[in-house]
């Protein structure tokens, strides 16, 4: 019988380099002289991986989520790995947005992948262990034509390929 070889699907992000990242931009939020009086706030829960956003309107709001982008990016943090939800009315004329970083991949993108896979109609096994997806096959060529398949694909999120063997 032939060696199974094999690589993971995972989608993961190095908590140091986004608080880096936010650093610079909380950093540039108080210098800068287009934002620097006007109230806007950002934090960031390094325990949960989620961010606070508070500015005195969207377009400021929209301001500081490009200064932390552009700091995300300059780390090598891809942006779809940050979701942000919907820009909320706060008190004082205010509004208020949180977004979270996405760490892994939930049982519903995992699933998608693993039916892709499949319909590629390569000979290779695809399965979901918690967080992550493991594709493997006898053939090394196939797992790398499953790799060049998904990095043409978009998920909604970062994908890395690790473990290759």
């Amino acid at each position: 019988m032939a060696k199974e070889c094999s690589f993971d699907v995972v989608s993961t992000v190095e908590m140091q380099e986004v608080d880096n990242a936010y650093q610079q931009a909380a950093r540039e939020l108080t210098q800068r002289y287009d934002l620097k009086g006007t109230g806007a706030t950002l934090e960031l829960s390094k325990k949960d991986g989620s961010f606070k956003l508070e500015a005195p309107s969207e377009f400021v709001a929209g301001q500081v989520r490009d200064v932390l982008g552009s700091k995300l990016a300059k780390r090598g943090i891809d942006l779809s790995a940050v979701r942000w939800d919907k820009v909320e009315a706060a008190s004082g004329m205010t509004v208020r947005q949180s977004g979270r970083i996405i760490q892994g991949i939930d049982q519903d993108t995992a699933k998608k992948i693993a039916k892709d896979i499949r319909d590629l109609k390569l000979k290779c096994k695809p399965t979901v262990e918690r967080d992550k997806l493991r594709v493997s096959s006898a053939s090394r060529d196939v797992l790398q034509q499953v790799i060049a398949q998904l990095k043409q694909s978009d998920y909604g999120q970062p994908l890395q390929y690790t473990n290759y063997r």
